[in-house]
């Protein structure tokens, strides 16, 4: 794990157990922080020229930004459903309390939208793919689904032994049918039922014009930068259920998720007509109760 697009788990300085900031990236707009108020309680911080989308992986509390005070309902883990998400816009000082562990997705923003609250309930639940491909999306600030300046996010969860994220695909130009974007893998991986730590894999590959080599084994609060190129599969151990939470911001005059496959493999879209979804999904607080 030798990769500067791999950063491991618990490697940034309190209050932080992730800060990936553009300057870290070395790119332009994409950025992820993650609070633990275990430790913390309460933390005070700034948007400035950030817009973000602030949501609980485990645990819940309070956002209060001026005399705006929004509700961050518990959630037991990032695999019990989706969460409830605050957005707030750029140029304001906010804090932070309660507990657990909450992520802070961030886009460079030339306009700023209003500060409001998006609950659990509301968040879109979307099964993509079917067989070994099946996976689980929470759609809580995709292009679609959430009105925003740049700032694109999305929660996915893909069951033990699946693959996700494949076919590979990018999006690192400006086309009729792809937009740039940056892009930030956060993981966790499930426990086996014996409380042991899990694992999984990511990759990154690109093009003759544009190389890049990534593949990471991947765990519990690692992080993978895709600046550009194709990426994909990530993988999911047997036995351990894999989550990542996406962030995504770009140049392009729209905002928009638009990519294109690895021609070599897109052709798999196809084979999901006659497959079913893994019927493990959609995770849910009680599915999850009966595993």
């Amino acid at each position: 794990m030798n990769s500067k697009l791999y950063i491991p788990a618990r490697s940034a300085s309190a209050p932080f157990t992730v800060a990936v900031t553009p300057e870290d990236a070395g790119w332009a707009e994409s950025s992820l922080h993650v609070v633990d108020l275990e430790t913390e309680g309460t933390v005070s911080l700034q948007t400035n020229d950030t817009e973000v989308m602030i949501l609980p992986l485990s645990g819940g509390g309070t956002v209060v930004c001026g005399e705006q005070s929004f509700d961050l309902s518990p959630r037991a883990s990032v695999f019990d459903g989706p969460a409830d998400m605050v957005y707030l816009g750029v140029g304001q000082t906010y804090t932070l309390s309660g507990h657990g562990r909450i992520a802070i997705c961030g886009a460079r923003a030339a306009n700023s939208f209003p500060n409001r609250r998006v609950a659990a309930a509301d968040v879109a639940v979307e099964l993509r793919g079917a067989g070994n491909c099946s996976r689980q999306v929470h759609n809580f600030g995709t292009a679609t689904a959430f009105e925003a300046d740049s700032l694109i996010a999305c929660e996915v969860i893909t069951p033990g032994g699946n693959w996700s994220s494949y076919p590979a695909h990018k999006h690192d130009e400006n086309t009729e049918v792809e937009t740039q974007l940056e892009e930030i893998y956060y993981f966790e991986i499930d426990d086996s039922p014996a409380g042991t730590p899990g694992f999984g894999y990511h990759r990154v590959y690109g093009t003759p014009e544009r190389p890049i080599e990534v593949l990471e084994e991947v765990r519990t609060g690692d992080v993978v930068l895709v600046p550009h190129g194709y990426h994909g599969p990530s993988i999911a151990a047997p036995g351990h259920h894999m989550y990542y939470l996406n962030v995504m911001a770009g140049s392009g005059p729209t905002r928009a998720w638009l990519i294109c496959d690895d021609p070599a493999h897109t052709w798999l879209r196809g084979s999901w007509e006659h497959q079913e979804i893994d019927p493990r999904l959609p995770f849910t607080p009680s599915s999850r109760k009966g595993e």
